[in-house]
C-alpha cells in the first residue's frame, strides 16, 4: 500500500489513516475529530477552489482545510 498525505487524495478515494504528523494543539484537535490511526476515510469532494475538503469518517462527514489535511498520512491501495 502507498502512503500519501490526505491532501493528495482524489475524490471518492478511500484509505486508512496511518499517522498524524503534527503535535500540539492542532494534533489534538485533529484526533478529537475522530481522525486517528486505523480510521478509514473517504474523500467526498472539494470546494471549488479545492479548500476545504469533505471527508467521510466513522459514519459522518467532516470538512478539513488543506493545511490540516497536510498533516494526516493515509495508506491507499
Amino acid at each position: 500500500m502507498e502512503k500519501i498525505m490526505m491532501r493528495k487524495m482524489k475524490d471518492n478515494q478511500s484509505g486508512v489513516i496511518s499517522a498524524i504528523k503534527v503535535g500540539g494543539e492542532l494534533g489534538r484537535r485533529i484526533r478529537d475529530m475522530g481522525l486517528v490511526p486505523g480510521a478509514t476515510v473517504k474523500i467526498q469532494g472539494r470546494a471549488p477552489l479545492y479548500d476545504p475538503v469533505a471527508i467521510r469518517v466513522m459514519g459522518f462527514t467532516l470538512t478539513l482545510r488543506n493545511n490540516e489535511a497536510d498533516h494526516i498520512e493515509v495508506e491507499v491501495g
